[in-house]
């Protein structure tokens, strides 16, 4: 894909779930570089599960409700493509959807920008199971959390619905 135009009047989460397509705006510290100059793997897989949180939270589902409903997601697969470096003070977006679902789980999508360019730097997939707590076994996603997210086919539709 080529490197995508967002619209760069974005606010710092002021609509951070626009039609489906959860972003946050963030600053890249220091601590987040490794001996390579640049973002360390595990900070992505990071930021990461703390959109995920934090999207589930907006639409209604926080720890709070998983622990009313008995049940947690985990993760089955991460998959990261990294495309450019990262450093310290960078200003990034990330954004994050819900692919779809099936029976017991749900791919999420992330695509982490850097804001002042707009170039993809990553772009990444979970695939999260849900699961009963006190188990730890699948079992199906409730129509409730289905009814609470909007599904978004690919990155092109992402993107299309985040610049609107």
């Amino acid at each position: 894909m080529s490197d995508t135009q967002l619209n760069s009047s974005m606010a710092r989460s002021l609509d951070p779930d626009h039609r489906g397509v959860y972003s946050r705006r963030f600053t890249v510290p220091e601590s987040a570089i490794d001996l390579n100059g640049h973002v360390n793997n595990l900070e992505y897989l990071k930021w990461m599960q703390e959109i995920a949180m934090a999207h589930s939270a907006a639409r209604g589902w926080n720890w709070d409700r998983y622990r009313q409903e008995g049940s947690s997601w985990v993760v089955r697969s991460h998959s990261i493509e990294y495309l450019r470096p990262s450093h310290a003070g960078d200003d990034l977006l990330l954004l994050t959807w819900i692919g779809g679902f099936s029976h017991r789980s749900s791919p999420r999508h992330y695509l982490l920008l850097r804001a002042d360019d707009h170039r993809p730097l990553a772009r990444a997939k979970t695939e999260w199971v849900y699961v009963d707590a006190g188990t730890g076994r699948p079992r199906p996603v409730p129509e409730a959390f289905r009814d609470a997210f909007i599904v978004i086919d690919d990155e092109r539709q992402a993107l299309d619905i985040h610049c609107k």
